[in-house]
């Protein structure tokens, strides 16, 4: 399986499409609402329904399409209410009138901004481990059983590991909790680094973690392993951490009815490998291959 930059690069021509696509449906709303102001007169006022179009914007494609449509709505309106007949006693007052307007657009568009970044802090909060970054067990746990449904569905393989940390009690009980905060975050920090962006790095607690690898088959998740391995070693060597990795793997070719019972046989397979010796790797195929 090759690990390249092409998931996340196709991951950014999505949002960039999504984004244009958003911004064109904007400018089509802005431009339907400059035709019916044209024709209703100077009269009947439409400020507040251009915001329907910015708050569209700002909250689907983010705060800086969102200004440029507050802006646009503005210049919009000034198009039409010039070309409305309307006479003013000073041309000042339609250049004051613009200005009011485009400020009210751009604050309605930087409060919008505002509120829809707190709900996706808040949202990754209740996503994330406090100490790691990783995903939390309840995030795990949503993620697993979409996987696994699509799976099911494209009848792709679906693997999942479990990694738990030999001697980390040690390093708590010797260097103090500092330093097993310090392990996790490392361990944490180099399971993301090495992984595809589709993968999801889980701490499901204490010192233990788990991996969800989609479309990943068992040789690819076997290379995934001794690479993780390879890597983390290293980096409890360079930090002279005595601590090592029992890691247990299993590839699924047919889904079993819950993830619950994915999760018991990947579990009884990373306790398998530290009851054998600890610092190593098993994987299996669930179900097995036929002899």
């Amino acid at each position: 399986m090759s690990y390249n930059n092409f998931p996340r690069q196709f991951t950014l021509l999505i949002t960039s499409l999504k984004r244009l696509l958003l911004g064109v449906s904007g400018l089509s709303g802005i431009a339907l609402l400059g035709w019916l102001d044209y024709l209703s007169g100077h009269e009947l006022g439409f400020s507040l329904f251009y915001l329907a179009p910015i708050s569209f914007v700002t909250w689907h494609a983010g705060r800086y399409y969102g200004l440029a449509m507050a802006v646009i709505s503005a210049t919009v309106w000034l198009i039409a209410d010039l070309h409305s007949g309307h006479v003013y006693s000073h041309p000042a007052i339609l250049i004051w009138n613009t200005f009011i307007r485009a400020g009210f657009f751009v604050i309605v568009t930087l409060l919008l901004s505002a509120l829809r970044r707190a709900l996706r802090a808040e949202q990754a909060l209740a996503r994330t481990d406090y100490l790691t970054g990783a995903a939390n067990k309840r995030f795990f746990f949503e993620l697993a059983e979409k996987e696994r449904l699509r799976s099911q569905r494209s009848k792709h393989p679906l693997s999942l590991a479990y990694i738990d940390l030999d001697n980390f009690k040690w390093v708590n009980d010797n260097l103090g909790h500092g330093a097993g905060d310090n392990v996790l975050k490392s361990v944490a920090h180099c399971l993301q680094q090495n992984l595809r962006q589709t993968d999801t790095v889980t701490r499901l607690g204490g010192d233990e973690f788990a991996l969800l690898l989609p479309e990943t088959d068992a040789t690819a998740a076997q290379q995934i392993a001794l690479k993780l391995q390879k890597q983390l070693l290293e980096q409890m060597s360079k930090q002279q951490w005595p601590v090592t990795f029992s890691i247990g793997v299993v590839s699924f070719r047919e889904l079993p009815p819950s993830i619950e019972l994915m999760i018991k046989s990947t579990d009884e397979l990373m306790y398998a490998v530290k009851l054998s010796g600890k610092n190593n790797i098993r994987v299996e195929i669930s179900p097995p291959t036929p002899a």
